[in-house]
This record gives structure tokens, sequence and C-alpha cells, in this order.
């Protein structure tokens, strides 16, 4: 994604001022990835949930589900060499890393490491397991929903406490963007609930259930902080600069992940929480569910409408772009939890269209990115 959250125009929209390349002699694979920022780990989020979204899919079609399990393990390859390449840039370009934290505009991106790691680690539960089998898939998984759940929640502190002692930000610069670190405890919400069944009955089960419903409740009243804020930059000062349109399509995320938290719940409450809550989670899952994915298809409505509009005016391909496929990812996996605890086909029909959306978006991101890596544009330093 871009890493800007103001109407700055320098490298894809904009990043952190860059000082002095120091020389790395012998090494182009140092020196190119001074540039190499967190928000790469969108491409990581975006590709993964193609995998886990359409393995949930209620339409059989054949060949699906080895697909997903070819695009997790892409993921899983994207995640590993981002890590490598985003522990260079830490090794070589700390100036470089330590701006990144105190730019208002990159610092919220760290949010993205942590959902990266839960949205591969899910995939590998869910499909992964085909190619390595359940107990290697469990490992992975508890190492990365581990890793991912921590650095979320240092994520969703730090950051907003670096936004109020260390940035300076103007009134006019709130972003969709800002609501990346606070998302992320969502995301490990999401994702606890499948490793559920693989701990011991009793209060290791109903312990990791009811701290997933816990970050649930940390993300969701983050993010009704956030919203009306971001509403009200763009209400009072406009459309957001063209190449930071597709951001909108980030409040989709929170709402998207939400909706799939509660379905995951109702998913493994019964005989790990004791009665009546396990039939609560289940009228949490309609009830909730039903009226905050409709709110979501209002907003992607909005956003559609902004981004065409961005679009006609001259918007072209930046890292934005993959703000296309995970919070709409979401929503897919969103409508299939609905589909499946009120039996209606309507979300079926809703899921299996927001997934064709979310493939053709990957596709197009995918294919526009990878161009831009090979030509050098995309790592390129700030003009």
């Amino acid at each position: 994604m871009v890493t800007a959250a103001q109407p700055l125009s320098a490298h894809q929209a904009g990043t952190v001022p860059d000082t002095k390349t120091p020389r790395v002699p012998g090494n182009r694979v140092v020196a190119g990835v001074r540039h190499l920022g967190p928000n790469w780990y969108a491409s990581v989020m975006g590709t993964a949930i193609v995998a886990t979204a359409g393995a949930g899919l209620p339409a059989d079609v054949p060949g699906l589900r080895t697909a997903c399990t070819i695009v997790w393990a892409l993921s899983l390859t994207l995640l590993v060499a981002l890590l490598a390449a985003r522990a260079l840039h830490w090794a070589y370009h700390r100036d470089q890393a330590r701006a990144h934290l105190l730019d208002p505009a990159m610092a919220p991106f760290y949010g993205c490491l942590s959902m990266a790691l839960l949205a591969v680690g899910g995939g590998t539960l869910l499909v992964g397991r085909d190619w390595i089998g359940t107990p290697a898939a469990l490992a992975v998984d508890t190492v990365l929903f581990t890793a991912g759940t921590v650095i979320g929640l240092v994520a969703a502190v730090a950051v907003p406490y670096l936004m109020v002692v260390r940035h300076r930000i103007e009134p006019g610069q709130a972003s969709p963007v800002w609501l990346l670190p606070i998302v992320a405890p969502m995301v490990s919400a999401a994702v606890g609930p499948l490793l559920v069944p693989h701990l011991p009955a009793g209060q290791p089960r109903e312990t990791l259930l009811l701290a997933c419903a816990a970050m649930f409740g940390i993300s969701l009243v983050a993010t009704f902080v956030m919203l009306p804020m971001i509403f009200a930059r763009l209400v009072t000062a406009g459309p957001l600069p063209l190449a930071l349109t597709p951001t909108l399509f980030l409040v989709l995320g929170p709402l998207g992940q939400s909706t799939t938290a509660v379905g995951k719940f109702a998913d493994a409450a019964p005989g790990v929480v004791p009665a009546p809550y396990d039939q609560g989670f289940a009228l949490l899952a309609v009830l909730y569910g039903v009226p905050v994915l409709g709110f979501a298809m209002l907003w992607l409505a909005l956003a559609v409408a902004m981004v065409v509009r961005a679009r006609r005016q001259g918007m072209g391909f930046a890292m934005t772009w993959w703000a296309f496929t995970f919070p709409v990812g979401t929503c897919v996996t969103g409508a299939e939890g609905l589909a499946r605890h009120t039996g209606l086909a309507a979300f079926e029909v809703l899921a299996v269209a927001l997934y064709a959306l979310l493939v053709t978006a990957w596709s197009v991101a995918a294919v526009r990115t990878a161009h831009g890596l090979f030509d050098g544009r995309l790592l390129a330093g700030p003009r």
C-alpha cells in the first residue's frame, strides 16, 4: 500500500523523506531494500485471503481447493521473502527504519506485519494441511498466530501512542490507513477459533475463545473511535488524493473481519463455553453480522464510486491497490459465515460475487506489482 496519509506525491504518493543512502559494497540486494517499508506486507495479506476465502465458498467448483492451496503456498513464500528483506532493512538501514516509525504516514502499516502472519497461519490450517499434513499445519499456525497476535497487540498500543506523543498530525490528515494497527487484533479474533478444537478440553479451549472475544472488543471499540474522524475528514476536506483513494477500501476490513469473527465464535462455542453462552454466540453471529455486513456493502458502494472518480481523473497504479484485496476478502468470509448460520441463499450469492471481485482485484494488483518490481519503480527512493 501507499506510504502516505496526506496529500504528498513523492514515491507512490509519498514516503518518508530519505537521508543519504549508505553504501553497501558489493550487495545490490541490501541496497535495494532501503525503501522497502512495512506496507509491503499488504501483498501477503491480500494473497492469503484469496486462499482462505476461496476455501469457504458454498459453491462446489472443481479444482478450486487445489487452486486455493497453490495461492496459500504463494502467500507463504511471499511472507518468508518479505521477512528476510525486512530483516535486511532493519540490519543495514536503521535510520530509514526509525524514520518509518516516526512518520505518521508509514507507522500504521506495522499492523500489516501482524495481519500477514495471521492470514498465512490461518490459511495453513485451512488449506495448507492438504499438502503438509495437519500436525505440521497446526504447528505452523500456532507459531504464526502467537507471533501475529503479540505483534498486533503491541502495534495497537504503540502506533496510537506515537501518533499522540511523537507524530505531528494536521486535522485534515485523517486517513483510513489509521485503521491498520487497530484492526490487527480483530484478525486474531477471527483466526484464533480455528485453534480451539486442537487444545485440551476445558479451560484451555474456553480461555482461547474468550481471549478472541476480548480482542474482538479491543478492535471494535477502537474502530468506533477512528471511523468518525475518517468520515469527518472526507466530508470537510473533500476526496482523498488520487493515489490514496483505494485506501477507502480499508474501512471494509474491520467490518468484514468482525462479521467473520462472530461467525467463528458461534462455530467454536458449542461444548467449549457453558449454556446459555454458546447459544449467545450463535445469536451474536446473526444479530451483529447482518447489519454490519449491510453497512459494509454501503461503504463498498461509496468506495467504488470514489475509485471510479479517481480513475477518471488519472489515478495510476500504486501499492495502495492492494487495499482492494484483503478488506474485500474479509467481507467474503463474513458472508460465508452468515450463509452457514442463516441458511440463506442470498448470502451464498453475495459471497460468490464478492469473491469474484476479490480475485479480479488480486490479479490486477499482483501483475502490476510484479511489473513495478522488475522495472525497479516500486523499490526506488522518493524523488
